[in-house]
């Protein structure tokens, strides 16, 4: 049963939105605490057959993954701020030392893992971790060599200010495109942030892949603005994605009670937060003055009322489900399933939920390079989706 409806006003999902919280309850009762390794299911859906299996546990919140050229994937567990390395062929998580201590509380932790697209040639791997630090804690973007299963050379590219006591919404994503990264930092349950030019938090940065600052960042020289900021407005991004055949930077962020958005990331511009929202708080106020629109700020190309607790993001490209090509793929936290949506251009044109039956809390979602997906969820599995022909 469908409780998510994108383009649907705020007013009107609110009595669906009871009923999916409802329905999100009884599904994680009965839901599985711990899928066996080498479990196997099979599904037909109009546009493909596909079995998945259960290919590793022991995890926590594997929240990242990536793949280097030699086939092994990389493993980002949130909480325990473990980088594992998996081995498809033997199926076998070796854990990655040189990590840095994480502040693995509520939101925090190591919060995504990112091969450079030239690995081949300079060897970076990229972590966004959050870290403690006198006052509080705060978000960090290293970027280090992998040697057999050690980091090496581990360089601190950024730093987000302010420093902030609590432990909560961190982001945070990366992306890198022709040498930009793009880090994704959340407001820290503390909405003025977003909409503060002199704060990292609530924000999409742009940095060069050396960390540097790229001289035509949007604020750059602007007083009182930080010069990595590439968007503002934005409230929790959890999701970030390049589409292969536009080149167009897609986000998504949590909202609050309903609300959380998909959006085109452009230069300069404020996605609205805390200003406009098609969510509401959670004690049932209006969010500012219960606007959705406002003159200079982006609006969403989807949203989702209730609220789905959207997670990893990625564009698929591979060949081994053509007909999935180009369709955005998304995991959910709250109501269990993995996304898929198909896009026309900047528009989503159709939605469909698959693995809602296994009540999995998916956090991460990666193509592998023979055109499989991988998808980590809460319970601390790794499981692959492939194609049955």
């Amino acid at each position: 049963m469908s409780v998510s409806i994108g383009k649907m006003p705020p007013c009107a999902g609110r009595i669906v939105m009871l009923r999916a919280l409802m329905l999100a309850v009884g599904i994680a009762s009965t839901a599985s605490a711990a899928e066996p390794l080498g479990a196997k299911w099979q599904y037909t859906t109009p546009e493909a057959r596909f079995q998945v299996e259960v290919v590793a546990t022991g995890l926590t919140a594997p929240v990242g993954l990536s793949f280097p050229p030699d086939g092994r994937l990389l493993v980002a567990d949130r909480p325990t701020g473990t980088l594992s390395s998996f081995d498809p062929a033997t199926r076998t998580l070796t854990a990655v030392a040189g990590v840095p201590t994480v502040h693995g509380k509520v939101d925090g932790g190591l919060l995504d893992v990112l091969v450079h697209p030239d690995y081949a040639h300079n060897g970076w791997i990229y972590l966004v971790l959050s870290i403690e630090v006198p006052g509080g804690n705060t978000t960090v973007v290293d970027r280090a060599h992998l040697v057999g299963d050690a980091l090496t050379d581990r360089q601190r590219l950024f730093t987000a200010r302010p420093v902030i006591a609590n432990s909560n919404e961190f982001g945070s994503r990366l992306v890198l495109d022709h040498g930009y990264l793009y880090v994704t930092l959340g407001q820290r349950n503390l909405p003025a942030n977003a909409q503060d030019l002199g704060s990292d938090l609530g924000k999409v940065i742009r940095l060069r892949d050396d960390g540097s600052i790229p001289k035509d960042n949007p604020f750059v020289g602007q007083r009182g603005a930080r010069a990595e900021i590439w968007t503002y407005g934005n409230r929790n991004p959890v999701g970030l994605a390049l589409d292969p055949a536009t080149g167009a930077l897609w986000e998504h962020e949590h909202g609050p009670l309903g609300g959380d958005e998909i959006n085109i990331i452009r230069r300069g511009r404020n996605y609205g937060w805390p200003i406009i929202s098609y969510g509401i708080n959670y004690d049932g106020t209006p969010v500012g003055a219960g606007s959705t629109h406002h003159a200079g700020m982006e609006q969403p190309v989807f949203y989702y009322n209730p609220d789905i607790a959207p997670s990893g993001m990625i564009f698929y490209s591979g060949d081994a489900f053509p007909r999935w090509r180009n369709n955005i793929f998304i995991g959910s936290l709250t109501l269990r399933y993995l996304e898929r949506l198909v896009v026309e251009g900047e528009r989503v044109i159709h939605e469909e939920r698959l693995l809602s039956d296994r009540a999995w809390k998916i956090r991460a979602v990666q193509q592998a390079p023979d055109g499989s997906l991988y998808v980590g969820a809460d319970g601390g599995l790794l499981a692959r989706i492939m194609p049955v022909r």
